[in-house]
C-alpha cells in the first residue's frame, strides 16, 4: 500500500458502496486496507450525514449513496459527491421519475393538439 493517497478512507469507502451496493464490511476492510471496526465506523459516519442509507436485504445489508449532497470541505461545498464518484467510476442510477420519463414513447410528452 502506498505512503499516501488522494482519496480518505471515508471517500474509498464510498465509492466501493456506490459501485458495490451489497458489499460487506469485511470486503470493505479489504479492499480498502483497513480494519472491519474502522469500516464501520466510517459507515457510521456517512450514514449519520446521509451520505449513506442502508436497508436489511435478508442476511446482509444493501446500500444506497445520495450523490446530491456536497463535498464536506469548504472549497468544494459547490461539488456535488455524486461527480467525486464517477469520476471514480460509478455509474449513475436513474431515478424512478427519470425511468418513467424515458420510457414513454417518443412524441407522447406532453403533447397538447388545438381543439378545433
Amino acid at each position: 500500500m502506498p505512503q499516501w493517497s488522494f482519496l480518505t478512507n471515508h471517500a474509498l469507502v464510498l465509492s466501493f458502496i456506490a459501485q458495490h451496493p451489497s458489499i460487506t464490511a469485511r470486503e470493505l476492510a479489504q479492499a480498502v486496507g483497513i480494519t472491519e471496526r474502522a469500516v464501520r465506523r466510517i459507515v457510521q459516519d456517512l450514514e449519520t450525514d446521509g451520505y449513506v442509507a442502508k436497508r436489511r436485504v435478508g442476511r446482509g445489508l444493501r446500500y444506497r449513496v445520495n450523490p446530491d449532497l456536497s463535498l464536506r470541505h469548504e472549497a468544494h461545498w459547490d461539488k456535488a459527491v455524486g461527480d467525486l464518484l464517477e469520476l471514480l467510476g460509478w455509474k449513475k442510477r436513474a431515478t424512478r421519475v427519470q425511468r418513467k420519463a424515458s420510457s414513454r414513447p417518443v412524441g407522447t410528452h406532453n403533447v397538447v393538439t388545438p381543439q378545433q
